[in-house]
């Protein structure tokens, strides 16, 4: 038995991962494919495929296994009444496993497009395939095995960079630390890799040398093939809760919908370790999975969603508007929703860089918890982010650090995060402290901080520090085409001023409203606007509301 299909979690979960289809259920589905027969040992997908068909088992076997650098792992075998498919098949982006038959049958065959379909329109079979398609995924990362390998090193920033976009972004891998793992030599001689070629990703007997991100996003076929000459009714710039809000609630409205994400779903909230106030989830969800909720919800209404694809330029003259993306492709829309958010702020520090993601992280996801395992750590800022970090860390940290330049959290912070910090032994919080020096070799060893009450200064043996103060909002490609603010946050609504309008390069027929820029049809969501709350669900509120004037754009 293969360990995914042996795992507890696969095994807790099994009639709702693997469901057999009732026959009127497959007499509905029926309408919507053709019935084909099989061939024993016919692969009828590979690894990387994208518009790959659903595909329902009438008669024979189907066997789904994933390709391994130690050989194929079986997953499972589908009988009669079983489907395949798993959430990459209605994303139409590339899968990991090969499906290949079994025994000699007869499936029924559903392109994407009438996929689609079924999960729009039948409640019942939506929510069957949905839950499916989800929790195969979650069995694939959950999985020790793995066909993709990570092999790294805890003193390379470029290790955590992809470590971090490979988990944010769903896709399944195990990840092997040269520093720590005996058997990486074999593996390191097998491939032909050097040291000096470290991190690598060993996927199907492939080695990618220290990827970008694009380039990992494109080798692993996350993203949809995108039509660039098609002019959409709204394309919504960054997939935090803002704009992957406007993409469901645009996409389900029948809106024609393309995403540009810089890196991964969730923006900033992906991040979170746990958001315990969010509306309807009284025990709390990570940004990560509330992002890929949401992520899979849009694509189930239609919307397109191109993961590390970040937004260079805003042709403001032309109309529709047009994008210039990073990946080369220009991309046109009716209406445009910015919701690119905002960064944590950078400490003037003259070393800060240098230890960027070699001691130094703007996030505080389970990737990072492992590195400061058991170690001491310091969180730097009073928002919620913070005090969610310094409450997981405190789970598996000896002891966290929280660094504010304020008198307290009390006016920065959930109630409920603030007594969670009071109330552990492990969290010690300074007040009116702030980083002034971090020192080390090839890895972050040193953190000095001051008191600015008492003036001294105090040295610390500290390998880990998160950063998680301020905001800077993502706006440096918008200058001189919407009006910003002081501070670079886009103005919308009663924000504009008689002057930004005279400045805009195109004249309004009609007053701005709530979410628009100083561009007509032009909106902004979330934390990048001014006035904004950065909290998730205000962002909720905003992306989703803005969809409303989306639809007076396009009708004007």
């Amino acid at each position: 038995m293969s360990s995914f299909s042996a795992s507890k979690f696969v095994e807790s979960r099994r009639e709702q991962i693997f469901p057999k289809l009732t026959a009127a259920q497959i007499a509905r589905l029926e309408k919507h494919g053709t019935r084909c027969r099989t061939q024993a040992n016919e692969v009828l997908s590979e690894p990387g495929d994208r518009n790959r068909d659903f595909l329902v088992v009438l008669s024979g076997t189907v066997e789904i296994v994933r390709p391994g650098i130690s050989g194929d792992e079986l997953i499972t075998v589908h009988e009669p009444g079983e489907f395949v498919g798993e959430i990459s098949t209605l994303r139409r982006t590339g899968s990991y496993v090969r499906v290949r038959v079994r025994d000699a049958g007869e499936v029924l065959v559903i392109n994407n497009e009438h996929l689609r379909t079924v999960v729009q329109t039948d409640a019942e079979l939506s929510e069957l395939l949905m839950r499916a398609f989800i929790l195969r995924r979650v069995g694939l990362i959950s999985s020790d095995a793995g066909g993709m390998v990570l092999v790294g090193s805890r003193y390379s920033a470029d290790t955590l960079r992809i470590q971090q976009f490979l988990s944010r972004n769903g896709v399944p891998h195990a990840t092997v630390d040269v520093e720590q793992d005996s058997s990486v030599e074999a593996m390191l001689e097998r491939f032909d890799v050097k040291c000096e070629d470290i991190p690598v990703v060993l996927y199907q007997d492939q080695v990618l040398r220290n990827p970008h991100n694009a380039e990992l996003a494109d080798y692993l076929g996350l993203n949809p093939e995108i039509d660039a000459e098609r002019v959409r009714d709204v394309i919504v710039i960054g997939a935090g809760p803002a704009g992957l809000a406007a993409a469901v609630y645009a996409a389900s409205e029948g809106l024609d919908v393309l995403v540009l994400e810089a890196t991964a779903p969730g923006g900033q909230a992906g991040a979170s370790s746990k958001i315990e106030n969010y509306l309807g989830f009284p025990t709390g969800i990570s940004g990560m999975a509330l992002a890929g909720r949401a992520l899979v919800q849009s694509q189930k209404f239609g919307a397109e969603v191109e993961i590390a694809s970040t937004a260079q330029a805003l042709d403001c003259d032309r109309v529709p508007h047009e994008v210039a993306t990073s990946c080369g492709t220009r991309v046109r829309a009716r209406t445009i929703v910015i919701a690119t958010g905002a960064e944590y702020r950078r400490l003037a520090l003259e070393s800060l860089e240098r230890f960027t993601g070699l001691g130094v992280y703007y996030a505080a996801t389970f990737v990072e918890s492992q590195m400061c395992n058991g170690e001491e750590a310091v969180i730097v800022g009073g928002g919620n982010s913070a005090g969610q970090a310094a409450v997981f860390l405190a789970g598996t940290c000896r002891h966290v650090h929280v660094l504010v330049r304020s008198d307290g959290l009390a006016e920065s912070m959930s109630r409920y995060l603030v007594r969670r910090i009071e109330e552990s032994p492990n969290i010690t919080l300074h007040v009116r402290t702030e980083v002034n020096a971090l020192d080390g070799d090839s890895h972050l060893e040193h953190v000095t901080w001051k008191c600015s009450t008492t003036g001294e200064s105090h040295t610390h043996p500290i390998r880990h520090v998160f950063l998680m103060t301020g905001a800077v909002p993502k706006t440096a490609w918008l200058k001189g085409c919407v009006a910003l603010d002081e501070k670079g946050f886009i103005k919308t609504g009663l924000d504009l001023t008689a002057e930004d309008l005279a400045a805009s390069p195109r004249a309004f027929g009609h007053a701005p409203q709530l979410f628009e820029t100083s561009l007509p049809h032009v909106f902004a969501v979330g934390d990048v606007r001014c006035g904004s709350m950065k909290r998730v669900a205000s962002a909720v509120g905003e992306g989703s509301a803005c969809v409303q004037l989306v639809h007076r754009a396009l009708q004007s």
